[in-house]
Parts: structure tokens; sequence; C-alpha cells
């Protein structure tokens, strides 16, 4: 376990309008807002033709091979995640989301690309003082958060 300390900072109550793609407004935001380490939830609606990573394709393989999945219509989602500045400082989100439509949920990454469908609100608990950042690593190829 690797762990560092923050302090709570700002609050911030966001509605991503249609159309919009998750990911990119959240940073885009976080930028502008000078947000350097924050925790978020999200609700709302996710738009068909969205794309979820649901995974490797195998557990343990190298090269790992991300698996990708498209949201065929409407979904309604809900979800967590994090912003922390990579190597550069610049703010990257990584948030997974559930999304179900009728009797099936499906759970991935947002990194794809997720529209939103009408509607989506997210609460955004700015931490200051953390020396998280996500850098790269040798072994897995991914952006991983350095406490």
């Amino acid at each position: 376990m690797k762990y560092s300390q923050a302090k709570p900072g700002r609050i911030f109550v966001i509605r991503l309008e249609d159309g919009e793609i998750l990911h990119e407004c959240v940073e885009t935001f976080a930028e502008n807002m000078k947000i350097k380490s924050a925790a978020l939830i999200v609700l709302g609606g996710a738009d068909k033709n969205s794309k979820l990573v649901v995974g490797p394709a195998k557990s343990r393989s190298k090269p790992i091979v991300p698996m990708e999945t498209l949201l065929e219509d409407a979904h309604e989602i809900s979800g967590v995640g994090t912003i922390f500045p990579d190597a550069r400082g610049k703010p990257i989100l990584h948030m997974h989301i559930a999304s179900g439509r009728k009797k099936s949920t499906i759970t991935g990454c947002v990194r794809r690309g997720v529209k939103v469908w009408h509607v989506m609100e997210l609460v955004v608990w700015e931490l200051k003082g953390s020396s998280a950042r996500r850098l790269k690593d040798p072994a897995t190829g991914f952006e991983l958060l350095q406490p």
C-alpha cells in the first residue's frame, strides 16, 4: 500500500449538457479551475454510441489489450472517479461508471468517450495539498496513481 494525505478544498456542483463528452468536459473544467486533485461522483444519462473500457481481453497477458464496448442506446449511469495530474501536470480523470438499461448493466471506464444523454450531474470535491500523480508504469503501460 502507498498513500499520501490531502485536505478538503472547494466543492463544485456541475451539470453537463446533451452531447458533451464526460471525461473531456471534466478535465477541461479541472484545468480552468486549477483543480489538481479531486474525488467526484456522477449520475445521469449516457447516450447511444458511448464507449466504455470493460477490462483486459485476458487477465494477465502481456501486452494488456483493453476491451471496449459500445452502448447501443441511452443508459442510466452512476459512477465515481478521481482526478490527479499526469507527469506534465495535466489533470487526468479516472472514472468508472455502471450503465444500465432495462435488466442489464455494463460497468467500465469512461476514457474512450461517454456522451451525455440530455443531462449528467457531478459533484467534485477538490483535494488540496496532495502530492499524488499519475505516472507511466513500465510494466503495464498505464498511467498509475503514485501517492
